[in-house]
């Protein structure tokens, strides 16, 4: 039986090479290193062809003020270009009354996270919302109320993850709430290790489903990877509850919250007035479809003739790790062409391209600008081969010019 579990993971890590894994960062204590969560979440990637490499740092005990400071955790930041970071703070200590948690927790919470963007902005924090205690916090009881029982603990979590997430404009991976659900739902399935505190692998094995969920935004139900000690219908029920706790409220977990969503409206004859409705939109570019553009959130453009345009408009978020497109058909009725442009026919190869690019033109004495998504010029040349060594990857834009006059303008990607 253990040679065929073996022969399984194998096959499926074989699989997942040719998906893009995502790279995780665990920075946490014994509340993530227990049972080797990471390790959880995956195997249950796994077995859905989805793949994380990870990587992490979780101390017995361990918090955020001394996670801000640690050598290690500092290190392993700026190890690489992480696409999510997992923040999990001491398990008492975001439950104890709202301004304690506001001088001991939260300024923490800011640095680790201001740390991990300083390394790479497009890095996606996730906070990793704990559970209370099965009876409730014993040790603090007398000190604060809610704390005697764990819904008024569990309540208390909840209210400062979620405060993480908002003032970080990041994620939250609700375990704890994944937690209260299957208590409530299916009180005979044990969350806990015998000291009331750490999680059993039921505990963690429901964690990992919830993290899978939240990173890859897929339903962990009919995950084929289930732990020893965990039996058929438990693990339905887990994998169950987890998907759904986070994928029926992913805009309150802010989960995509910061992902910029392309959309436009028009209006007018041939002189048309795009709007763009776009959310989360820091920088925009608008093809037009007749060889030019704009960098406007809300242009102008007028058409100098007839015919069917399908524009596009590509958004971008504030640090321009990501962007959404959406094109629409614009029907225009005018008269007159750019003469300029007639004949004009471009080639741009390779595109990606990683060190350089070609342009070929059918037309001679032209000016070829590379230009940024925010409109800026970088180069303007003479020569067709453009050097692009000293660019960052991205999109960028080719526009080529005869006597002055734009004529064609094409996007291009930098690897």
């Amino acid at each position: 039986m253990k040679k065929t579990i073996a022969l399984g993971l194998g096959l499926i890590s074989v699989f997942c090479l040719w998906a893009q894994p995502k790279k995780v960062l665990f920075l946490g204590n014994s509340y993530t290193s227990v049972n080797n969560l990471p390790q959880l979440i995956q195997n249950v990637g796994y077995s859905f062809g989805d793949s994380i490499v990870f990587n992490q740092n979780t101390p017995g005990g361990y918090q955020f003020v001394q996670h801000v400071s640690n050598a290690t955790t500092l290190s392993k930041i700026k190890a690489q270009d992480w696409d999510f970071v997992v923040l999990q703070e001491q398990s008492q200590k975001p439950s104890f009354p709202p301004a304690q948690v506001q001088t001991d927790v939260y300024p923490y919470a800011k640095q680790l996270n201001d740390s991990i963007k300083a390394n790479f902005s497009c890095t996606e924090t996730v906070f990793y919302m704990t559970w209370g205690r099965k009876n409730g916090d014993a040790q603090n009881c007398a000190f604060y109320t809610p704390l005697c029982t764990y819904a008024g603990m569990q309540q208390r979590l909840r209210e400062s993850y979620m405060e993480m997430a908002d003032s970080n404009l990041s994620t939250v991976a609700p375990v704890g709430v994944a937690w209260k659900n299957v208590r409530d739902s299916f009180p005979t399935i044990e969350l806990y290790q015998v000291d009331e505190s750490h999680p059993s692998i039921h505990g963690s094995y429901l964690a990992a489903c919830v993290f899978y969920a939240t990173i890859f935004q897929k339903s962990a139900v009919g995950s084929t990877y289930v732990p020893a000690g965990i039996s058929a219908s438990d693990a339905l029920i887990l994998q169950t509850v987890a998907s759904n706790t986070v994928l029926d409220s992913m805009e309150l977990w802010r989960i995509n919250a910061n992902l910029p969503v392309a959309d436009f409206g028009f209006s007018g004859g041939n002189s048309i007035n795009f709007t763009s409705t776009s959310t989360n939109g820091m920088y925009y570019y608008w093809d037009f479809d007749d060889g030019n553009n704009s960098v406007l959130e809300h242009p102008n453009h007028t058409y100098n003739t007839n015919g069917n345009y399908n524009v596009e408009l590509i958004v971008f978020s504030q640090d321009s790790c990501f962007s959404d497109t959406i094109s629409k058909l614009v029907s225009v009725t005018t008269v007159g062409l750019n003469k300029s442009e007639q004949g004009a026919k471009v080639k741009i190869f390779p595109n990606p391209a990683k060190d350089q690019l070609k342009v070929m033109a059918n037309q001679e004495n032209l000016t070829f600008r590379l230009i940024d998504i925010y409109g800026n010029i970088l180069k303007e040349q003479k020569e067709e081969v453009i050097d692009l060594t000293a660019y960052a990857s991205g999109l960028y834009f080719i526009v080529v010019l005869k006597d002055g006059e734009m004529i064609a303008r094409n996007k291009v990607i930098k690897e």
